[in-house]
Formats: structure tokens, C-alpha cells, sequence
């Protein structure tokens, strides 16, 4: 008896309308392909993204191919640039991003994707907000949150230990960025360098996520997440999940 009714259930559920069941929120644009220092994240950040969009209930669209921006883009809340930088898209694909962010189309840069060679697509740089150089090894590091009441950091602690590229970034373009979380240059030696270069501290201002407006839409850059193993953690993905909401919604934010 047990399994008969096991079974109705399985089929009512199957059958049920789509208004029964969880609708999604929204709907993100995706792009991720694979380069010389950035590959094996790729199935670990993919599997993690489909187990938060279910969590959530959102959708995602994800593709290593660049046409997607030749589309509808106006059906994503926002699009995700992961580990893959503007550079990526040809001249008709960058138009038709520009104009998407020009009608109130939001973004999220993560990781690799905010660095760009300078000066190739000023406006993408702007949208970023800051422009990435060198950068010290991997190292362990206290990431402290600068902004308590920014989605990004609800799951994150006060000073979290984390191991990552801590970006070294300037502002050519005096963008004003929204710093959400900072590092702690005394907590890892910020010079520490391939041979044949050189980095140098930034000091006590090191912003590695951040928020800003641009266009008519929101933008949320974290430049962590190097390597797969940080995709399964729970609170980069915390970090992560918060930075999507926000993007996606405008939502959540603590004033």
C-alpha cells in the first residue's frame, strides 16, 4: 500500500501544473570558458551554481560561447562574466552588451573576468571599476568585511580566512566603487611575486569585492575564486549566492 501511494505522489508531482510548484525568481546569463590558468573550476562551479539555483529558485544559462550575446540578453536579470573577461566578446557582441547594461541589464564580474588588457574595451574596464595588474602568489589571507549590510557578506565572517590571488587594482577611469570586502595586506605578504616582477601593497584600502552602478544597471565584482575546490565551499558560495541576489534584484541590502 505504502508503494502505491508513493508512486501516486511521485506522479502527482510530476504531473502537477507549473503554478504548484516553485517558479523562478529569474533567469542569469552564464558565460565561462576555459583558458590557460582557468579550466578545472568549470564543472565544480557549474555543478555548485545548478544545486544554488534549485536552492533558490532561479534559473541560469550556461555556455563557453560567446554568440549567446548576440541574443535576447534582455531576458537575463544579469550576466555573469565567470572567470572570462569582456575581451572574450567580438565588436556586434560588445554593442549588444552595452546596450543590454544601457536598458537596465545587470552584471557579475568574478574573478579572472575583471582583468582586461588595458585600454582594449574602456567602457568594459569602467563597468569593472577598477583595473587589475600583477598580482602576489596564492597565499592565505584575513578578508574583512567592509560592508556589513551588503548581501555578499551575510554568510561571510567579520575576518575570514581565505586563500586567494589578492588582486592589485587602480583607478585610471576614478570610477567610485561600493568596497564590500577588503584583505588585510599584514596578514600576507603582498610582495611576494614570480621572478622578473613586482608587486607592491596597496595598503589599507585593498578592496577585493565591491558594487557600483553603471548604465542604468547594478554591478557586483568579486575578485575571488582561483581555483575549484573554492566553489564547494560553503562560504565563497554564501558570498557568491549574495552577490546574484543583489545583482539579479537590488534586494537585500541593510541600510
Amino acid at each position: 500500500m505504502n508503494r502505491i501511494a508513493l508512486a501516486l505522489g511521485a506522479f502527482v508531482a510530476l504531473t502537477a501544473p507549473a503554478s504548484a510548484r516553485a517558479e523562478s525568481q529569474f533567469k542569469l546569463l552564464v558565460l565561462s570558458i576555459p583558458n590557460k590558468y582557468h579550466y578545472e573550476y568549470i564543472p565544480i562551479a557549474r555543478d555548485s551554481l545548478e544545486r544554488l539555483a534549485k536552492l533558490h529558485a532561479f534559473e541560469f544559462t550556461w555556455t563557453n560561447d560567446t554568440a549567446a550575446f548576440e541574443g535576447d540578453l534582455g531576458q537575463y536579470a544579469a550576466v555573469m562574466f565567470l572567470n572570462t573577461p569582456g575581451e572574450e566578446l567580438n565588436p556586434t557582441q560588445r554593442a549588444k552588451f552595452e546596450a543590454y547594461m544601457r536598458d537596465g541589464g545587470n552584471a557579475i564580474v568574478v574573478h579572472r573576468a575583471a582583468i582586461t588588457p588595458p585600454d582594449n574595451w574602456a567602457w568594459y574596464e569602467k563597468l569593472v571599476g577598477r583595473r587589475v595588474g600583477v598580482h602576489p602568489m596564492l597565499q592565505t589571507g584575513v578578508v574583512t568585511v567592509e560592508d556589513a549590510g551588503f548581501p555578499a557578506t551575510y554568510g561571510v565572517p567579520p575576518r575570514w580566512i581565505w586563500s586567494d590571488e589578492y588582486y592589485v587594482t587602480t583607478n585610471p577611469y576614478n570610477v567610485r566603487i561600493n568596497p564590500v570586502l577588503n584583505v588585510d595586506e599584514t596578514s600576507y605578504d603582498p610582495t611576494k611575486i614570480w621572478p622578473g616582477q613586482v608587486a607592491r601593497p596597496m595598503g589599507k584600502d585593498h578592496p577585493i569585492a565591491w558594487h557600483h552602478r553603471h548604465e542604468k544597471g547594478r554591478v557586483f565584482v568579486t575578485t575571488l575564486g582561483h581555483n575549484g575546490e573554492m566553489y564547494r565551499d560553503p562560504t565563497y558560495l554564501a558570498h557568491l549566492m549574495g552577490g546574484i541576489y543583489w545583482t539579479a534584484t537590488g534586494l537585500g541590502q541593510r541600510r
